[in-house]
């Protein structure tokens, strides 16, 4: 597959690519260049679910005072 440049530097990405990828109208990709100086295209569609346990559990439950307490202290100026 060819893509040609325009002069504004953007690139129409063919048909048969864009169904292969899943790619509509307004998908974020990421562009990443290889070791070898190739450039790849990632789409980035993860869901949010894809975030679950990106974050550690805290050792223990905060309680409503002490989340208060915490949200108060971090807007101290």
């Amino acid at each position: 597959m060819v893509a040609t440049m325009t002069s504004k530097g953007q690139l129409t990405i063919p048909v048969e690519a864009r169904r292969r990828l899943g790619l509509k109208a307004g998908t974020k990709v990421d562009l990443v260049t290889t070791e070898d100086g190739r450039l790849e295209l990632i789409p980035l569609t993860d869901s949010v679910k894809g975030l679950k346990g990106m974050v550690p559990k805290p050792e223990k439950p905060l309680s409503l005072e002490e989340m208060e307490q915490a949200i108060a202290g971090g807007s101290a100026s």
